[in-house]
């Protein structure tokens, strides 16, 4: 076993979830640079875009489908970690945000896992038509849109944990209560926006966008805490 080796294996486990952390975001906005540039379709855009992306574009979409798993392990690591930092010190206190947390990152891959899946469906089915395309790309976008309810949970669970035991900063706490409000609002309004183009779908969009930036910002942190980490202030 060489020094270099011995080295990565003695990584604490804060470290290696913050790196997860990191991966996790570049294996997600990966996979969204190349599904926008295909002309990959919003929630709620008409079937007959759906059914002509997935059959001009199956390449694309199966290439960034490739990046998913890589980004639920990321996800699940990134999680474990936050919980192995912070429950310690809930425990003490008789609260248990960060399981909060973990539990909406664990359903929100679960239901993620759910949407890649008929992605997939959509790019190897061979009925390519509307007709065959109309079931899976609703189920689709229900998944995709009902999904920020787990976001929401993981947001609010580690910005709550993370702030209540000193270990993230007030304003990486707002920044992920933001982030879950515009999530769960999303979520709700699923019913306006899963069949038709909806200007509050961009609610969803701009969350997203939030989320990346926080969970960045987590896992610097996770990269420079020291094995004993002191209280934070704003």
């Amino acid at each position: 076993m060489t020094d270099k080796t011995e080295r990565v294996i003695a990584w604490s486990f804060p470290r290696i979830g913050g790196l997860a952390a990191l991966g996790f975001a570049v294996a997600i906005v990966g996979a969204n640079l190349i599904l926008a540039p295909a002309g990959m379709p919003a929630v709620g855009a008409d079937v007959e875009e759906a059914d002509a992306f997935f059959t001009a574009n199956s390449g694309p979409a199966g290439f960034a489908s490739a990046f998913m798993p890589v980004a639920w392990i990321c996800a699940l690591v990134f999680g474990a970690a936050a919980v192995a930092v912070i429950w310690p010190r809930e425990r003490t206190e008789g609260s248990a945000w960060s399981l909060v947390g973990f539990a909406g990152l664990l359903l929100q891959t679960a239901t993620f896992v759910g949407v890649g899946a008929v992605r997939l469906a959509l790019t190897a089915t061979s009925d390519h038509t509307p007709a065959g395309t109309a079931g899976l790309w609703a189920f689709h976008n229900a998944l995709f849109s009902l999904n920020g309810t787990f976001l929401t949970v993981a947001l609010v669970g580690l910005s709550l944990g993370g702030i209540r035991t000193g270990l993230i900063r007030r304003w990486h706490a707002s920044l992920g209560l933001v982030a879950a409000a515009g999530q769960f609002i999303a979520a709700t309004i699923t019913p306006m926006i899963i069949d038709h183009a909806n200007p509050l779908a961009s609610i969803s969009l701009v969350s997203w966008l939030l989320w990346v930036v926080w969970i960045v910002t987590y896992g610097i942190t996770f990269l420079r805490l020291q094995p004993d980490h002191q209280l934070v202030t704003a």
